[in-house]
């Protein structure tokens, strides 16, 4: 145990009714459930999900802890049916050495290197997005943001823009994710494969319109000889890897790596886009600082890979805005035997839960915590944030393989959108809605206001400069 982990004491939470324990109270209000846990109890609080036992962890040294060790002494939860269906066995639910063998040939298709390659087509659907929108016109901020996400992953990970196959793609995707958020609030957690509740079958029905569309795209691949493998996007990157004995992923492991990486870079920086202009419109003072810095950085022409260390406050709004609307917002792994934390034994079995949403949010470790404050990731910041009290991507070993892509992808479509327009939002405060992300709770639908945007002038090595 590291010496800087406080000892973990465990206290007994609410007692809940068999057969269910606490899930109704957890279906009903799962972010409310979760603080009080942590507001009423305290740092390490026992509590039963149906017939599991679990234990819920608020200190950001037990969460790292627990994390750091999620191939030694945890292994991931298996978390519902519905949720299988979409990511099938990928890097994110296998185990093992299957898990390290598919990491290690995953992981470079989304390095940093290849993330540079991604930045000209992320700013470039943002910008024809924006460009559609007119002066005055009402838009549904999250079908936008989804909209430029869905063009961005779509070309990225396949190479093309599939045209009108790309919104009946993001549909079925949104339907399967939605299904799968439903399910983790209720009984459907605990129902076998073989029922086939209403929403079940939905499911499935999408998971076939994904499946179909993907496994032509594959096969197209395939049937177009070696050097179309390796072409420069996602799909190429998975079929021409090879891992240390020589042996590529199977056509079914290339689907479940592709429709996971669509999934994960496709809704999660939509989600995180759309809770960042919510947040802008209620803070003008945070976008004027914004729009001045694009104007500063980028004098007029588009954002580039090369401008993203030098857009600060851009990158602390998606920070910020993470902090406070984490789109994933709760990590469970189950522990193993010899399994502890702050130094005390967890019975094998015990599902071991940290949620992003109130870690971000606890006053201990951000002050004013309900606040917009991107200041407070300022370098000089007076106020140190505590390892892990921040980890929208998860931490150790498993930590999100598109952390940075998402990131990157994040502040340059909006600084190219910003660059643009204002989406203003009626004052009216809107609750998350948490299910597999966290969604807001009603439509958020903002006025366009078109910006002058200064005359462009040349980047940096390109044509005259000064």
């Amino acid at each position: 145990m590291p010496v800087s982990t406080p000892p973990l004491r465990l206290v007994r939470g609410p007692r809940g009714l068999p057969p269910l324990g606490d899930l109704p109270a957890f279906g009903r209000d799962p972010l409310g459930f979760l603080a009080r846990l942590r507001d009423d109890y305290g740092d390490a609080v026992t509590w039963s999900l149906g017939p599991r036992r679990s234990l819920f962890v608020s200190r950001p040294e037990h969460i790292m802890e627990m994390l750091a060790g999620r191939e030694d002494t945890y292994e991931i939860l298996e978390i519902g049916w519905s949720f299988q269906q979409i990511t099938g066995n990928s890097v994110i639910r296998s185990k093992g050495d299957d898990w390290r063998r598919k990491r290690s040939l995953v992981q470079p298709t989304v390095r940093p290197r290849q993330v540079r390659t991604y930045a000209d087509t992320m700013v470039e659907c943002a910008g024809a997005e924006a460009d559609r929108w007119r002066d005055g016109e009402r838009i549904d901020i999250q079908k936008e943001m989804a909209r430029i996400t869905q063009r961005v992953v779509v070309r990225t990970l396949f190479g093309n823009d599939l045209g009108e196959q790309t919104a009946a793609l993001g549909e079925a995707m949104d339907l399967a994710t939605r299904a799968v958020g439903e399910e983790l609030r209720s009984i459907g957690l605990f129902l076998p494969a073989w029922v086939r509740t209403p929403s079940r079958r939905r499911l499935l029905g999408a998971v076939r319109t994904i499946d179909a569309e993907v496994h032509r795209l594959i096969e197209a691949r395939v049937a177009a000889g070696g050097a179309a493998e390796e072409r420069d996007d996602l799909l190429g990157r998975l079929l021409a890897a090879r891992d240390e004995q020589g042996r590529p992923l199977t056509p079914k492991e290339v689907r479940d790596e592709a429709v996971t990486l669509w999934a994960a870079g496709h809704e999660t920086t939509s989600t995180a886009l759309t809770w960042a202009w919510y947040l802008l419109a209620r803070a003008p003072e945070v976008r004027a600082r914004l729009e001045a810095e694009l104007e500063r950085v980028l004098a007029g022409r588009p954002p580039t890979i090369d401008d993203y260390d030098d857009l600060v406050w851009t990158r602390q709004i998606v920070k910020e805005t993470m902090r406070l609307y984490p789109p994933v917002w709760l990590i469970p792994a189950v522990a193993r035997e010899g399994a502890t934390l702050g130094g005390t034994r967890i019975r094998a079995g015990t599902i071991v839960w940290c949620s992003q949403w109130t870690t971000h949010r606890d006053p201990r470790w951000f002050r004013e915590p309900e606040r917009f404050r991107p200041e407070r990731w300022d370098s000089d910041a007076p106020d140190a944030v505590p390892d892990h009290a921040w980890f929208p991507f998860g931490g150790g070993q498993r930590t999100c393989l598109g952390a940075r892509f998402a990131q990157v992808e994040a502040a340059l479509i909006l600084a190219a959108v910003a660059q643009r327009c204002r989406l203003d939002l009626p004052g009216t405060e809107v609750p998350p809605y948490p299910v597999l992300l966290l969604q807001p709770a009603t439509p958020l639908r903002a006025t366009v206001r078109h910006r002058t945007r200064p005359e462009a002038k040349p980047h940096p090595g390109f044509g005259e400069v000064g």
